[in-house]
Formats: structure tokens, sequence, C-alpha cells
């Protein structure tokens, strides 16, 4: 069986840094409030309906987004994590869910390793928060994580050891020697870990995606690597040509305007299988994707057409697909729960409700009965 996994954003409720960036009270629902439609059709604003504009301040929020996610299915949150030479943001609901004990829902952690920038409104430029790595860092920043995080009973495990994503390794001066310097630690403590990172196919090679002293990958779709299929001498295969689409219309969209609209359905009726690379790569899906919300002016992508049937088609295919590497090696990233102003939410909006998690449920339910 497999375990889905949700990836959980924490910007829903105020904090010094952001009134200071953004303006008194920002949060992630100010972006989304005020979205308008691009095109004819386009879907905008999309606006919470069951859980409402949550402020994960509050302990009943983060129990009812549980609740919710556990009745449909889903296994777990994977919350991104900040952490700046010590310093963490936008840490309060994790760190209440760890203080409190609640709610009793599996977890794990990604650690957003980026600089903190004003992406969000087209100025990546300008630094806000600088990442600081150094060897000291990474034996202080293990040691918080196994005193802090990694011994709770509800931290996702594999075999025993709690798993830990880093975001973009490739950002690290020396990733295998801050994977090698974690184990030696954790070892110390008397724990092993188990590491993955995302893969971003515009970054990576087919063939050498793990990084090395990683024990996996994992697909961060809409950008992953799945349609980078072993090119044929004489043609392109489509999912090549898909990419080759996104890449022109990204590209383009500066010059001449071009909204970057992909096609959701072509996102995933051509993939490769997993198990089409020589290491271990989990895969992962997205209900959407528009993050016009927080860049109105330059959109990185847009993906048309998405629906509950065509996302419940994408989780079916992958559910085919997906053989587990081991009994426990059974994980799959939703991408994400709660990701509103980038369009790709699990949590119910006005338009669809609750169809995305039925999506989601009905592929498991289907999951138990072929059992």
């Amino acid at each position: 069986m497999i375990r889905p996994i949700a990836i959980y954003l924490p910007q829903y409720h105020p904090v010094p840094e952001n009134d200071l960036w953004w303006g008194k009270g920002f949060t992630e629902w100010t972006n989304v409030v005020k979205a308008k439609p691009l095109y004819n059709g386009h879907y905008q604003p999309q606006l919470p309906s069951d859980l409402g504009f949550c402020d994960l301040r509050l302990a009943e929020t983060r129990e009812a987004q549980a609740q919710m996610a556990k009745a449909f299915g889903v296994h777990g949150f994977c919350y991104y994590h900040y952490w700046f030479n010590g310093r963490r943001i936008l840490e309060r609901p994790f760190r209440e869910v760890l203080e409190l004990g609640q709610p009793d829902f599996p977890f794990m952690l990604c650690w957003a390793n980026e600089n903190w920038t004003r992406r969000w409104d087209g100025m990546e430029n300008e630094v806000l928060l600088k990442q600081d790595y150094s060897d000291l860092d990474d034996v202080e920043h293990i040691r918080y994580l196994i005193k802090s995080v990694f011994a709770d009973k509800r931290y996702i495990r594999i075999d025993g050891k709690p798993c830990f994503v880093i975001y973009k390794p490739f950002l690290l001066p020396n990733p295998v020697k801050t994977a090698q310097t974690w184990r030696q630690i954790a070892k110390e403590h008397g724990m092993e870990l188990y590491l993955m990172h995302m893969v971003f196919g515009y970054r990576a090679s087919v063939e050498h995606s793990l990084v090395e002293g990683f024990d996996a990958a994992i697909d961060f779709e809409p950008f992953g690597i799945r349609r980078m299929q072993p090119k044929t001498p004489n043609k392109k295969s489509l999912a090549e040509k898909i990419l080759q689409q996104i890449k022109f219309r990204l590209r383009k969209f500066s010059v001449k305007g071009r909204l970057p609209l992909v096609s959701y359905e072509n996102m995933f009726k051509n993939l490769a299988s997993v198990h089409s690379y020589n290491f271990k790569l989990y895969p992962s899906l997205v209900p959407g994707w528009d993050n016009s919300p927080r860049r109105p002016k330059d959109p990185t992508l847009i993906l048309t057409e998405s629906t509950p049937e065509k996302f419940g088609q994408w989780f079916a295919k992958i559910h085919e697909d997906f053989k587990p590497f081991s009994n426990e090696e059974n994980l799959v990233f939703i991408n994400a729960w709660n990701e509103w102003a980038e369009g790709n939410h699990l949590e119910p909006c006005v338009k669809w409700g609750t169809s995305y998690l039925e999506a989601t449920a009905k592929i498991l339910l289907s999951e138990k009965v072929n059992l």
C-alpha cells in the first residue's frame, strides 16, 4: 500500500518579518484574495470553502486540517521547514504541533533551503534572509532536529529512520559532506536517517539525479523529471515535446507577453515510469498549478483545465506504475495540501469543494479492494 504525503505550507499567520517586508498583517491569504483572472475562463481567485481562511496559530484549525486529510486517506503532512543558521521563520504552527502533541497525525519536514527573497513579486535578486551554509551550521541544524523533532512518535519513518527532505541540495556548498555529517551525528545519538531531496527537471540529469549520500529523490511536480524520457535517434518522444513546449513558453513569455499556459492533462499522460531511473525516485502529483496570485505580471506556470477527474487519472496512473521499493518505501507526494497562491491545494475551494480529496480517497479505496 502507498502512503500519500501532502506538502504543507505554514504561511497562514502573521509574523514580524512579513509585516516588515510585505506590510502589516500579511499572510498567504493576502495574495490569494487580490488575484484576478488573466484571460477568459481563468479560475481566479481560488477561495477556500469548508475550512475558510485558516489562521494556523489556532490549534482548532490545525486539528480540522488533519482530521479532513485523514478522512480522505492522506497519510501525513510534509511541513516546509525554514532554517537560517539557527533562525527559524513561520515556525509557530509546527512548533505548537510538537509542543501540544496535537493533532495526532503523521508528519515529516522538508528544509526549504533557499534564500528568502522577493521572488513572489518578481524581485528575485532582493535577498531578505540569506542562507549562510557552514560546517558548524550543519552540526547545529541536525542536533536541533534530533533533539526536538525526530524523536516524536508521529514523525514519519522508513524502517525506523526519520525521513528528512532537502528542497534544493545543489544550493549547498557540499551536499555530500552535509549528508555525511548528519548521518555521523545521528549515529552518535543511536539513530539512522532516511535522507531525500527534491528533483527539478530543468536542473537535473536523468541519469545522475540522486545526490551521493542520500537515500532517495522526490519528483517535484509540476517541475520534476518524469517527463524527461531517453532520446531516440530519429525523433523526439511526445514527453520530450511537451517538456520543450513548457520551456519554450516560459522563455518567450517575457518577450512576447504570452501567458505560460500548459495543459494539465499533458503533464501526466506521457509520464515515464519512476523505475526507469537508476535510483529511488518517489512520484508526486499536483491538483493544479497557477502562481499568478503571487506574480500577476509574470506567472511562472499556469496549468489549464485541471479537474478532480483528471487529478484522479494522474493519481491512478501513479498508483498503477509505482511499485514500492520496499514495504515502507511507499511514499507518494501530493504538492500540496494548501499552496493557495500557487493554485495547488487539496483543501476544499468554492468551485470544487472536496472533489480533489474525494478523487484521492477513491484511488486509495480501490487499492484496499484489490488487496
